[in-house]
């Protein structure tokens, strides 16, 4: 999660471009030793465009899943955004 987090942060990202983002996120991070699955949702609703079209993504916006097998094992890792505490927060579910 952290590696999907601070490769992208930053990025520049509009309404046009938004998903194929999201799949670059999810392609990139599917290439990661045990990842079984990857889902990536940038919230539109959080994206402002400056002048030229294009605002960058920040860590609230990505809402994010990862499936890891390791040895039998099945964990789901989850980044979302914790609007109580304001905060892009990653979990084990």
């Amino acid at each position: 999660m952290g590696a999907l987090y601070h490769q992208f942060v930053g990025s520049p990202v509009g309404m046009r471009t938004a998903s194929s983002l999201e799949k670059a996120m999810q392609e990139s991070i599917s290439l990661q030793p045990y990842v079984r699955r990857v889902e990536v949702r940038i919230d539109r609703d959080m994206l402002s465009e400056n002048i030229f079209g294009y605002g960058e993504l920040e860590g609230r916006m990505i809402w994010a899943q990862v499936e890891i097998e390791y040895e039998g094992e099945v964990i789901s890792a989850r980044l979302e955004y914790d609007r109580e505490r304001c905060y892009p927060l990653m979990s084990l579910k």
